[in-house]
């Protein structure tokens, strides 16, 4: 699951970063939620001929799923992530998956682990960034809705998929990453059915991102600033499924 993330990268950064895609400068945010704008990356209507730059443009829609077909908003669950692995046979996504794929920027997410409740043990925020830093791309879809009276609304949602190992011993699911070299397949929705590009929503190499223990502040969405990221000290550090097997011989997230 995804459920906050971050895009605190220069404007600067991202147009690197997205081969050239024109977007105007904007804050740095430290604690993006659902139901608020976020950006993202879609494939272009084409470039002037003898152009480098990649055919892309940037848009800004609001984080929430709403299939086309949704006659009341208010009346249909908030979809902010879709699984990779049942998208494509899913009313919701299907659509999307086949016509409107897009490419969500960020510089990381927060994720909860949350301990068995006979544990006593209260959840725990982490900030999961990339080990080497820089931005990454999260895959993601993309859908307008048209209300009766003519006016639309755009709406986007994450595709996720199982955690990796590096990220299990948190929460069992996460953002799909796609890599700068991926970026055209993905975003190739004329050429690329959806089963064509099942191979790059697997689940991104265990040592691609680092978890950083953060206070429980990201859980307020008033709470905006950089102080989100400062790393905490606790008690009882996570380890890996797989270490803690073989510390304990049993399968344990303490």
């Amino acid at each position: 699951m995804c459920g906050r993330f971050a895009l605190t990268s220069s404007s600067a950064d991202l147009r690197n970063f997205l081969s050239g895609v024109d977007l105007d400068d904007f804050p740095a945010r430290y604690n993006i939620a659902p139901t608020q704008p976020i950006l993202v990356v879609t494939a272009g209507e084409g470039r002037e001929r003898g152009s480098n730059l990649a055919d892309r443009r940037a848009v800004l829609v609001r984080w929430g799923f709403t299939p086309a077909w949704v006659k009341d908003p208010k009346e249909f669950p908030l979809l902010i992530n879709a699984r990779a692995e049942t998208a494509i046979g899913k009313a919701s996504f299907r659509a999307a998956m086949r016509h409107r794929r897009v490419l969500i920027p960020a510089s990381g997410f927060y994720e909860w682990h949350r301990p068995p409740k006979e544990s006593g043990g209260k959840p725990q925020a982490y900030w999961i960034r990339p080990r080497n830093g820089g931005i990454v791309a999260f895959a993601g879809l993309m859908e307008t809705w048209s209300s009766a009276d003519g006016s639309e609304v755009d709406t986007g949602a994450i595709l996720t998929t199982s955690a990796n190992a590096g990220i299990s011993a948190i929460h069992d699911r996460m953002p799909v990453v796609i890599k700068p070299e991926d970026f055209s397949r993905w975003l190739d929705c004329r050429t690329q059915e959806p089963r064509e590009v099942a191979d790059l929503t697997q689940p991104v190499q265990d040592d691609f991102f680092e978890a950083v223990p953060v206070s429980d502040k990201v859980n307020k969405v008033a709470n905006m600033g950089p102080d989100l990221q400062e790393p905490v000290v606790i008690e009882r550090p996570l380890k890996s499924p797989e270490k803690q097997r073989q510390d304990n011989g049993q399968l344990s997230f303490f």
